[in-house]
């Protein structure tokens, strides 16, 4: 992606969050509220699909955090987890006292950064993830090479929920995902460029196609219910992933 073309979608989500009057720092819709008790349901199935890397980690970040929330569930989940929240938007994670208040926790450090652009130290986190929010950092390169960097060795970095696709259907894929929400822009990932970029920077991928129905609407209730009983067009089709990528 072209530096000026990444700028620009930055200032754009930054913007976004700013001047959102149901996701802005002084938004206070009990409509979204339940719109993320519906994402939670879906973020609590992850992680038990990932148990094993949540469970295990000590230190844990969420990039992509945008108000925290899924930060919350976490560090209520594994309380003796050190969790960092992160975003873009400074606006976005001003939301994150009412989040906290909500899951009576308090996470331990949050603050506005970059994907690629990470405060912390080379190999001192065991697990970074994020939830639906890959698709709209466009660096992934670069974010990949921060992730490498602060991993510790046997580390993991989990991008889940991500739509997803082949590239040959990319073109088709982003035009349905920009008109469905064109105030911000978004992307569809791709397997085989989003394993290519991992391998460069030294992780090792693992594409877990999840087909899930949680939390869908009717159509997308109907696709993704077929997708589940025909795994083997999961990868020909656009279909939503979870992203392993494992530090050797």
């Amino acid at each position: 992606m072209a530096s000026r073309d990444l700028v620009e979608r930055q200032r754009i989500e930054i913007q976004n969050w700013k001047q959102s009057a149901t996701e802005g720092p002084e938004s206070d819709s009990v409509l979204n509220f339940l719109k993320k008790a519906g994402d939670a349901r879906v973020l609590l199935d992850l992680v038990n699909r990932y148990r094993g890397r949540f469970e295990g980690a000590g230190a844990i970040l969420e990039l992509g955090a945008g108000w925290g929330w899924a930060s919350c569930l976490i560090k209520r989940l594994f309380p003796r987890a050190v969790v960092v929240a992160t975003d873009i938007s400074e606006d976005g994670l001003a939301s994150v006292r009412k989040w906290e208040h909500l899951c009576q926790i308090r996470l331990d450090r949050v603050y506005p950064s970059l994907s690629y652009q990470l405060a912390e130290p080379a190999q001192s986190l065991d697990l970074v993830f994020c939830y639906a929010s890959a698709h709209h950092f466009g660096a992934h390169r670069r974010t990949l090479r921060e992730v490498m960097r602060v991993l510790r060795p046997g580390g993991t970095c989990l991008y889940l929920y991500e739509p997803s696709c082949p590239r040959y259907l990319h073109a088709l894929a982003y035009r349905r995902v920009n008109r469905i929400r064109p105030t911000v822009p978004e992307d569809v990932l791709m397997y085989r460029k989003m394993e290519s970029l991992a391998a460069e920077v030294g992780l090792r991928c693992q594409v877990d196609f999840y087909p899930s129905v949680l939390n869908r609407k009717p159509g997308p209730l109907l696709y993704y219910s077929l997708l589940g009983r025909a795994p083997f067009l999961q990868r020909f089709l656009p279909c939503t992933a979870n992203y392993v990528f494992i530090k050797p």
